[in-house]
C-alpha cells in the first residue's frame, strides 16, 4: 500500500506560486492555499485548491507549509504575526520556504520555529523563473537536516529537474545568493552588448540564435535578449526590484565575509538607478534603457 501524500499549504500566489500551485494539484496533493490578495486564489481554486481565510487555518490544516514570498520581511511576517504560523504549528509538521531572503535571519527563523514549535525548516529557493516552474524543470538548492530535506526532495518533486542539498539551514540561501551575482551580472552585460550591436548596425535579434550552443550562451540571453533587440518588455516576468534585493544580500553577505566583489557591488549600482527612474517593478529586460534612448 502507497504511503498517502501529505497535505500541503502554500502561502504566496504571485508570478511563482501560481504555476507551482498548479504543479502540485496535477500531481494529486491535496492544497491548502492563502494570500494577502485573495482574488489571485481564484483561478487555483477552481483547479481543485482549497482556499483557507487565515494564516493560521492553514497551518492547522496542512502537514507540510510551503512559503513563495517576495522578501525577507514578508516571510517574517508570516511567522510572527498574530494569527502567524508559530502560532499554530508543531512537531509532526514542516515548513519548507520557497522564498530567496537573508541567509542569517533564515536561520534565527528556523531556530526560533523549532524551538517554540518543534517544526523543521528547510530554505529551498529556486531558480528558473516562470517557465521553470510551469514546466517543473526549476533548480532547488535546499539547507536543512538530512531528514528534512528527504522530505522537501520528495514533496518538491513536481517543480524541480534538479535538487541539491547544499548543507545546513541557510546554505540554500547562500548558493540563491550565488545564482543571483551570475545572473544579474549577465542580464547587465547582455543590454549593453545589445545596444552596442544595434548602435554599430548588427541585427541584433539575431544575436541569441547566432550564440546559441557557443560559450556566450546563456538562458538570460535567450530570454531577456529577444526582449531587449524588440523593446518587447510585456507581459513581466521577473522584476527588477527581486534582482536589487538579491544583490543587496549579496553585498550584505560579502561585508560579513570580507570578500571582495566589485562586479555585483557595480551591478547593484546600476540596478538601483534603473529602478530610481521607476522600474523596479519592471522586467529587468527594461536594462537595456540603461545603455539607450527609448
Amino acid at each position: 500500500m502507497s504511503k498517502a501524500k501529505p497535505t500541503l499549504g502554500l502561502i504566496g500566489i504571485g508570478l511563482m506560486g501560481q504555476p507551482m500551485a498548479l504543479n502540485f494539484l496535477a500531481a494529486g496533493y491535496s492544497l491548502n492555499i492563502w494570500n494577502r490578495t485573495t482574488s489571485k486564489c481564484q483561478p487555483l481554486v477552481a483547479a481543485g485548491a482549497h482556499l483557507q481565510t487565515t494564516i493560521g487555518q492553514l497551518t492547522q490544516t496542512s502537514d507540510i507549509i510551503l512559503l513563495c514570498l517576495s522578501d525577507t520581511d514578508a516571510v517574517k511576517a508570516i511567522i510572527h504575526c498574530n494569527d502567524g504560523i508559530i502560532q499554530y504549528g508543531n512537531s509532526t509538521q514542516q515548513l519548507i520556504d520557497l522564498s530567496s531572503i537573508d541567509p542569517e535571519i533564515t536561520v534565527q527563523l528556523a531556530d526560533e520555529l523549532k524551538e517554540k514549535t518543534g517544526m523543521s525548516w528547510v530554505d529551498a529557493p529556486v531558480s528558473g523563473g516562470i517557465s521553470g516552474a510551469q514546466e517543473g524543470t526549476l533548480a532547488i538548492m535546499a539547507g536543512g537536516t538530512v531528514s528534512a530535506v528527504e522530505t522537501a526532495q520528495s514533496v518538491l518533486k513536481p517543480l524541480y529537474s534538479q535538487f541539491t542539498h547544499m548543507g545546513a539551514t541557510g546554505s540554500g540561501q547562500i548558493t540563491k545568493i550565488c545564482n543571483q551575482m551570475i545572473v544579474s551580472c549577465n542580464v547587465l552585460v547582455i543590454a549593453e552588448m545589445i545596444a552596442l550591436a544595434q548602435n554599430a548596425g548588427v541585427n541584433a535579434n539575431k544575436i541569441p540564435t547566432a550564440l546559441t550552443g557557443g560559450f556566450a550562451d546563456s538562458k538570460p540571453l535567450q530570454i531577456v535578449g529577444p526582449e531587449m533587440a524588440q523593446k518587447n518588455f510585456e507581459p513581466v516576468k521577473w522584476r527588477v526590484k527581486t534582482l536589487l534585493k538579491d544583490l543587496r544580500l549579496a553585498n550584505k553577505l560579502a561585508n560579513h565575509y570580507n570578500n571582495a566583489i566589485p562586479m555585483s557591488k557595480l551591478a547593484e549600482t546600476l540596478l538601483t538607478q534603473h529602478g530610481s527612474q521607476g522600474y523596479l517593478e519592471h522586467d529587468p529586460s527594461t536594462l537595456i534603457k540603461l545603455y539607450c534612448e527609448d
